[in-house]
């Protein structure tokens, strides 16, 4: 398959098949890349992106089916050298080194020798120095790696590539950890890279990526190819309908009924100081569900871990249903009445040498059984129990937590942050990296909870996250400027987000 103007696409793969013993992962994988532009790869988890990208990357090979870069057939699986020369992934997780400078890790395994045989350190940072100058990366290369913000450690990994000669980079949901600004500050980038001849493969489960960032749009599901379009060509709802295999419907539903002005409150916080957040007030009433919205410097994160017993604040107070919360201590929050899903459910939210089963009720074992001691049945049917709520697709219990999906493995941490049944309960960035059917999961989930009178803190920088929130609090520089009741519009909220003007009609400083 070649495009209408006649030239070999950059990059094409078909009729990809990969199989893991009985389980098809990937059927028929399609793609066809341009030199020059930005292609996005989308689709539900599960739907074999993954899988055609590590056959894409050379690390693992097709049962059936072609892979050619400008025409050419690929290198051998072991000459990873020239695997690197024409393809590069930067992972959601980074892979650099975190304890090594930035210059180290750019010529990691390559490192520049003097006449003595050993490593020449001026070379290695003129060179580092001039790589990153060239593409415009503006980050020291004597600086720590694990120092860096995640954009920049990103731009890191994608220069690393460009200076081993590849010029097609796939990006692996490279925006799940950044705010509005940080995202817009890679657009940029990858626009600019763009015009130096740098071809990407975007992949995202946020749907208005694409269409800011990417020309083409191939569509998988259920382990198969459905379609490559034009990315102006294709409606939002068309897109969705393709990834889905079904009829977009409207979302949401009625609208709620208002929590009662009266309601108790369950969540009760004043003056509450860190060296992230200032002078914080808030009220969670019972059956509320606020949202705390802002940029990653903002401070929302950092208030809402304070919750959960992850921070210590310097002064103010917290209650929950009247009863001061233990700070800095996580074991003590959760048995105070706190549930959380937190930030990274890869760092902190699973233990991924163990099974479903024993992620979902470890946080409950005490109520299963005494002095730790949970005969077996018991936890299974526990287990087997939040396994169905949360509609978590597995083989059981047993099943380890690494072998799921990323949607699948953050229904796993939901449904440990629900076994106890909470009184408050604190997700932050709960949808991150997910597909829409997972994302709607978890969303239905925290209505749930609602309306069983938990009081729910979600922290987000989705705004279809956001929109099922009865009101949602902007903090900027750690300080409440904005709260804006259910039925905002986007527009508002991401004023109030980017500093255009705070609560009080004062010009932001930022």
């Amino acid at each position: 398959m070649t495009e209408a103007t006649g030239t070999v696409p950059l990059v094409e793969a078909s009729g990809i098949v990969k199989r893991y013993g009985p389980t098809v992962a990937l059927q028929d994988g399609r793609l066809t890349v341009r030199a020059g532009e930005s292609h996005a790869l989308v689709g539900r988890n599960g739907a074999g992106k993954s899988t055609l990208v590590s056959v894409l990357t050379g690390l693992q090979a097709p049962d059936a089916g072609t892979v050619r870069f400008d025409g050419e057939a690929p290198p051998p699986l072991a000459d990873r050298d020239a695997w690197r020369a024409k393809v590069a992934c930067v992972y959601q997780k980074p892979t650099v080194v975190p304890g090594l400078t930035v210059a180290e890790n750019l010529f990691l395994g390559r490192q520049p020798t003097g006449r003595s045989g050993f490593i020449s350190w001026r070379r290695l940072h003129a060179e580092a120095a001039q790589l990153l100058e060239t593409w415009d990366v503006r980050v020291d290369p004597g600086a720590a790696t694990a120092d860096l913000k995640v954009e920049d450690r990103q731009m890191v990994e994608i220069a690393r590539a460009l200076s081993l000669g590849s010029r097609f980079i796939v990006l692996d949901e490279p925006t799940a950890q950044l705010d509005n600004r940080e995202i817009e500050r890679l657009f940029d980038r990858m626009r600019a890279l763009q015009e130096s001849g740098v071809t990407f493969l975007f992949i995202s489960h946020h749907l208005q990526e694409v269409y800011e960032v990417c020309q083409t749009v191939t569509v998988l599901r259920d382990a198969r190819w459905i379609t490559t379009a034009p990315v102006a060509e294709l409606p939002r709802t068309a897109l969705i309908e393709a990834m889905a295999g079904e009829a977009v419907t409207a979302q949401g539903g009625a609208p709620r009924g208002r929590v009662a002005d009266d309601a108790p409150v369950r969540l009760h916080v004043r003056g509450l100081t860190s060296q992230a957040y200032t002078s914080v007030d808030l009220d969670i009433r019972r059956g509320e569900v606020v949202g705390l919205a802002g940029s990653s410097a903002s401070g929302k994160i950092e208030l809402a871990e304070t919750f959960a017993g992850l921070h210590t604040p310097h002064s103010g107070s917290a209650e929950l249903d009247g009863t001061p919360l233990p700070f800095g201590d996580v074991p003590k929050a959760l048995r105070a009445g706190v549930g959380c899903v937190p930030r990274d459910r890869h760092d902190q939210g699973l233990v991924s040498g163990m099974s479903i089963g024993d992620n979902a009720t470890m946080s409950v074992l005490d109520r299963l059984g005494r002095f730790g001691l949970v005969p077996a049945a018991v936890k299974r049917d526990r287990a087997e129990e939040l396994i169905s709520r949360l509609d978590i697709r597995a083989e059981g219990p047993d099943q380890p937590v690494s072998d799921l999906s990323g949607g699948n493995a953050q229904k796993v941490v939901m449904a440990r942050s629900l076994a106890s049944d909470p009184r408050l309960l604190v997700l932050i960035n709960p949808t991150a990296g997910v597909d829409v059917k997972s994302k709607e999961s978890l969303l239905a989930r925290m209505d749930t909870a609602r309306e069983d009178g938990t009081a729910v803190l979600v922290v987000s920088d989705e705004l279809d996250d956001l929109r099922r929130c009865d009101r949602v609090l902007v903090l900027f520089h750690g300080k409440v400027v904005a709260s804006h009741p259910a039925g905002w519009h986007d527009h508002e909220l991401i004023a109030s987000i980017e500093g255009v003007q705070d609560a009080e009609g004062d010009e932001s400083r930022g």
